[in-house]
């Protein structure tokens, strides 16, 4: 399986207000590269964000905008290639989001939720939140609301779920954006 496994932290409770970014690539069922970027996102920080990521106004005063990773990152995002979240729905219009501030193309990709994966495979879990999967998959997570841990422990999910219940079980779960 080649994807890649996305993850956003945001500034506030705007989509348009990333301040982390990671990119796991994963090529033949391997992490082949890893991708983390604080983010200035140029906007006020809200407590409540802080208190779920760490991230301080602070932290990310030196680091790039998002515009300025976009055309590292761009080529990730293409009609034939699939990128992965948990709960998908929020990173990819974080995503979104944040190309429109900035007035940039937004791509057209494959996506697949792994929130929306585990929820078929494993329906007697307790709940179907990040943390709560590595826990009963036996899947390493770190530091929770890290992006980068985030975005590994969710390509060691779909892996774990591609192993289990094979290829043809997720293409239902690809949707094109």
């Amino acid at each position: 399986m080649n994807f890649v496994a996305m993850d956003f932290e945001t500034a506030n409770a705007k989509r348009a207000s990333a301040c982390s970014l990671a990119l796991v690539i994963v090529r033949n069922n391997q992490i082949a590269h890893e991708f983390y970027s604080l983010i200035n996102p140029e906007t006020d920080f809200s407590w409540r964000n802080i208190n779920v990521h760490g991230i301080h106004e602070s932290d990310v005063a030196m680091s790039p905008t998002f515009p300025e990773l976009w055309e590292h990152i761009a080529p990730l995002f293409e009609a034939n290639k699939l990128v992965v979240a948990h709960n998908a729905s929020f990173d990819n219009s974080v995503l979104k989001r944040t190309l429109e501030r900035y007035e940039l193309q937004p791509p057209h990709y494959l996506t697949l939720d792994t929130l929306r994966t585990s929820k078929q495979f494993y329906p007697n879990f307790v709940n179907h939140k990040l943390n709560t999967l590595c826990d009963n998959l036996n899947i390493d997570l770190h530091h929770h609301h890290n992006a980068l841990d985030d975005s590994v422990a969710c390509a060691n999910i779909l892996l774990t779920e591609q192993h289990q219940f094979g290829s043809n079980a997720l293409r239902q779960f690809v949707k094109a954006i």
